[in-house]
């Protein structure tokens, strides 16, 4: 048997153990940490031309378990308002002002998103509908519908 403990590659005829550890939430509001973010490129699409992207790592608990929520965001004029979302839910950006965007306070940051569940190539999947803005996000409990 071997040290599955250890990050390393498996050999084409390695024994392996350990089951997924997906965690589907279902559609709701949801607590987040940001458990870190990557730096990347998009390589640009029909909507969307070449810029810059970050791929942010979203942990939630729920019931003793954790889910992790991938969330990408795109540094383009055409997304901004996704950005503003974003930095409003961690506490960064303030409505009506400006923010240079502090990449250095990501990881570890919190907020409050709407969670769904969206189904691509037969799979389900976690996604961020929404962020809540920090000083706004309803209360851990309250339905998304009674809030405004």
């Amino acid at each position: 048997m071997t040290d599955q403990t250890v990050d390393r590659e498996f050999s084409w005829d390695d024994e392996i153990e350990k089951d997924s550890e997906f965690v589907l939430l279902p559609p709701g509001d949801y607590d987040f940490t940001v458990a870190d973010f990557e730096r990347g490129r998009f390589s640009g699409s029909e909507k969307l031309p070449p810029c810059p992207s970050a791929k942010v790592q979203l942990q939630i608990k729920k019931d003793g378990e954790t889910a992790t929520v991938f969330h990408r965001l795109y540094l383009h004029s055409r997304s901004e308002w996704g950005l503003a979302q974003f930095f409003s839910a961690i506490g960064q950006k303030k409505k009506g002002e400006k923010l240079t965007m502090d990449w250095s306070k990501v990881p570890g940051a919190t907020g409050r998103a709407k969670i769904s569940v969206r189904e691509y190539d037969g799979r389900e999947f976690n996604e961020v509908k929404k962020f809540y803005p920090k000083d706004q996000a309803p209360a851990a409990g309250a339905s998304a519908d009674s809030w405004n």
